[in-house]
């Protein structure tokens, strides 16, 4: 399918209204702090995104980021004014024309954003064979990625490679496309629907065994939405299948363990992230007050004190008593809708 979705998005998709449906579409409104930012990205390339979420996780200054399929570069850009001069972030892309878009504004930003020189560089390469690429293992505090892991055929790779890149601590923080079943191979081989970001949609219970697999032993869903079409005749082709649009993070932490186990601990959120004043969330079931004492399962209190947001937490506890499983932790399918809820984790 590598030649169809290089088609699909160099000479197809001229522009974001060329889509069919409304999966590669981010549907939330960005925060205001966002708003500022993307009205400040060139219109060839906002025109040409493709995402399906809001790839921008939260303590980014000085931060050193790369973005998996990164098209026009309209994520990079937005992210090259969050890590700041300081900060750096690589783009990859296999599509030509897209990373010639890409690469002709990078100058117009770094003067849009008031910095003496480009932070952002984009390299052409396959997501699958990241290894191939110059890229550093253990070099990158964040990998993120919008809507394009479900048009890799080898989306295990893709999240290996992931794994070696970043730093002990870092996260791959990303947007993709998930069903509720595996997709029949008569859909998984239809071009439009692969290149819609439908047909080569993860089963979510197939993404949480390979990223566990790859290393990413507890992976935490953000937020999701059920995905709805749209067109009527892909409608009908897809069937009962189900499709969501959900943003995941991904710690690279050695020895996290698969379960959420109890040891007693809580963390204190003391504030002084960016944007967030009053609460932290780092994921949908861990929304964090300022100043109030909230209980954690082991593996969330190696995540905020063995990652960049340790300088915002008090820490309480230790690791010295076992009380079994975090209360509340469930295994049923993550997504929100009006048949499930969405139970994942403690």
């Amino acid at each position: 399918m590598k030649e169809s979705v290089q088609n699909y998005y160099g000479e197809v998709l001229a522009h974001s209204d060329n889509l069919q449906t409304n999966a590669c579409c981010t549907g939330d409104a960005p925060p205001a702090y966002m708003r500022d930012i993307l009205s400040k990205i060139h219109d060839e390339v906002s025109s040409r995104y493709y995402g399906c979420g809001l790839v921008m996780p939260e303590a980014l200054s000085g931060a050193r980021i790369l973005d998996l399929g990164s098209g026009a570069g309209r994520d990079c850009y937005a992210l090259s004014a969050l890590v700041g001069e300081q900060g750096s972030v690589v783009g990859v892309d296999m599509t030509p024309q897209q990373l010639a878009i890409a690469n002709k504004h990078r100058d117009f930003h770094a003067q849009a954003f008031g910095f003496n020189k480009p932070n952002v560089t984009f390299i052409e390469g396959e997501l699958e064979h990241l290894d191939k690429l110059d890229l550093a293992p253990n070099s990158f505090d964040v990998i993120i990625s919008n809507c394009v892991i479900n048009l890799c055929t080898d989306k295990t790779a893709v999240l290996k490679h992931a794994w070696h890149l970043l730093k002990e601590g870092g996260e791959f923080y990303f947007s993709d496309v998930y069903a509720d079943r595996r997709i029949p191979t008569n859909l998984s081989q239809d071009p439009i629907l692969y290149g819609e970001c439908l047909s080569g949609a993860y089963y979510w219970n197939d993404f949480i065994n390979a990223a566990k697999t790859a290393g990413f032993i507890d992976p935490r869903l953000v937020e999701s939405s059920p995905i709805t079409i749209e067109n009527e005749q892909l409608e009908q082709r897809v069937g009962n299948i189900k499709f969501y649009s959900a943003t995941y993070r991904l710690f690279k932490l050695a020895g996290l363990e698969p379960a959420c186990e109890d040891y007693g601990q809580a963390v204190i959120y003391n504030g002084g992230i960016a944007h967030h004043p009053d609460s932290f969330s780092l994921d949908g079931h861990h929304i964090i007050e300022k100043g109030r004492i909230f209980p954690v399962c082991g593996n969330t209190f190696r995540m905020l004190n063995e990652s960049r947001f340790k300088q915002y937490f008090t820490f309480i506890g230790n690791f010295d008593n076992h009380f079994g499983i975090f209360p509340g932790c469930g295994t049923a399918i993550p997504f929100a809708d009006e048949l499930s809820a969405a139970a994942n984790c403690c």
